[in-house]
Parts: C-alpha cells; structure tokens; sequence
C-alpha cells in the first residue's frame, strides 16, 4: 500500500539520492516551487544527492540554463539528467539516418548543438522535407502554445507511410506551463505509434535515461544502488512507472498532471481515490504526497 507522508523529510533517511522530476515537481514552467526547493535543499544538507531527471529534450545545459531563469537555485541540486542527453547518442550515431524531418521548435535546437566531446566530429544532421527524409526527429510541438496533435496528422501519416522511424527526445505527453497544460513530443509519438509508426525513446519511463543518470552519479560522487535511490514525480506513466521498472523506490507527486483523479482538494488527496485509481492503473509507488515539500 502507498504511504502518504508530508513532507520529504519523512522518509529520505532511507535513501543516498533522489532522482527529482522536475516540471510539476520543481517548477511549473514559469516560477520554482519554493518548498520543493527548500525540501531537495534539506537533503543534500543532510548528505543526499539530488540527480534532477527531466524529459526535456534540450541538453543539460540548456536545461540548467532555464532553471537559472526561473529562479530555480543551483544549491539544490548535484547533477541535471534530460532526456535530450540520453537520445544525443542516437541522434549522432544515425539511428534515423541523417537526413531527418524535423519536428520541433526553435528553442529545442540545442538538441542537434550542444553535443559532448565526446559526440562532436561526427558526420552531420541535415534537415530535409518529409518526403526526403530517412527518419524523424521530434522534440515537441512547434507551437505548444497553440497547437495539438491533430495538426500533424498529415506528416505523420506520410512519415508512416514512407515507413520512417521517429526519435522521440521527450516522452512526456503534456505538461502544465503556469495554469496551461501543453502538450509535448510523447503525444505526437503516441499518435505515431497509434498510426504504425515506429518511435525510439530515450526519456523515462526507458531505460537509457537511467543509466545515464547511474553512470554520471558514479563518475561525480560513486556508484549508488537502486535500492538507494528514490524517484520522485508526478508522472504516472513516466516517473512512476520508470522507477518502478528499474526497481527503484517512488515518491508519486499527486497535485500534478494527475490531480483532477484525486479529489477536489489537490492538497489533500483522497486516500480512498488513490489507492483505487493505482490499482487500476498497475502502479504501486512506495510514498504519495501533494506537493514535493
């Protein structure tokens, strides 16, 4: 049975380090989340390590880059982990080819940039139209302000027919950006996979971005075991499920993504609607709480 708790603090005695979410979790897009900075703050005073996991298709980099804009502080994290990381490999090695469609927006070019030393020299990516393409490239919607899926029905449906398979660098299907929820690259993987299509992924719930994460604790700090490791998350179907299958403890964050199951009260869920939405689903992580704090 999932244990609901208040505070962090409760439980992080029991763990080395934390693999933190950070949309819903730590921000929202636009403004950090003072008690979830004060809580992660507090368990690397304690000893802890703070690994921040995100499904941003963007390079770490970039990453820490936006957290630094919206006021998220450096002193309460150790290491920043994306999605975009883990699925550079792929991109540079040619997973799906090199000349690619892609689908994105400006801010996401860092993806094809940034890359590490140790990826840099390769043979170029090249963008092409759909109909030239050996593969897609999706890090998002090109407009998340603005559009949905739906509007990319036609070039999936020729990436699908041409037999293309689509990288996706960011599985999360929607986020809430402030009091906007918005959709990203998983929605339009979902609806090419709904269509035939096959799409790589890189972010959680898969495992590369895990191992990633597993590798650069033990060249930073030293090697750490899954059973010290808590994930914490709002993501159902990402940081849940992801822990979950790398048999890590979770910390499921309920006032996110997947509040509206819980009640009308999203800082008190209902234990009752809880439990039963988790069963439901298969999920079963260890702790709950409204918000990380």
């Amino acid at each position: 049975m999932t244990e609901l708790i208040t505070g962090l603090a409760q439980i992080s005695g029991r763990y080395r380090a934390v693999f933190c979410d950070l949309w819903g979790c730590l921000h929202n897009g636009k403004t950090a989340f003072p008690a979830a900075v004060a809580a992660l703050r507090a368990f690397r005073a304690q000893g802890g390590i703070v690994v921040l996991m995100t499904n941003a298709p963007r390079p770490f980099g970039s990453v820490a880059a936006q957290l630094a804009r919206i006021g998220v502080p450096d002193d309460c994290h150790d290491l920043i982990v994306s999605s975009g990381d883990a699925a550079q490999q792929a991109l540079v090695s040619g997973a799906v080819g090199r000349r690619v469609a892609f689908i994105g927006a400006e801010k996401d070019m860092p993806f094809f940039t940034d890359l590490p030393p140790e990826l840099q020299g390769r043979e170029p990516i090249s963008f092409v139209p759909m109909a030239e393409a050996e593969g897609i490239v999706c890090t998002g919607l090109r407009d998340d302000l603005t559009e949905t899926p739906e509007d990319y029905r036609g070039e999936l449906l020729l990436g699908k027919t041409r037999g293309l398979t689509m990288l996706c660098a960011n599985p999360d299907i929607v986020v809430d950006m402030g009091e906007k929820r918005v959709y990203c690259a998983g929605a339009l993987a979902q609806a090419y996979e709904e269509r035939g299509g096959e799409v790589l992924y890189f972010g959680k719930p898969h495992p590369p971005i895990y191992d990633l994460a597993r590798r650069k604790l033990a060249e930073r700090f030293e090697p750490v075991g899954n059973d010290e490791i808590l994930c914490i998350g709002d993501g159902p179907w990402t940081d849940i499920l992801g822990g979950q299958n790398e048999g890590m403890d979770t910390l499921f964050i309920t006032g996110g993504i997947a509040a509206h199951h819980f009640g009308p009260d999203t800082e008190r869920p209902a234990p009752a609607l809880l439990e039963a939405w988790l069963a439901e689903q298969g999920l079963a992580p260890t702790c709950a709480m409204a918000k990380l704090a």
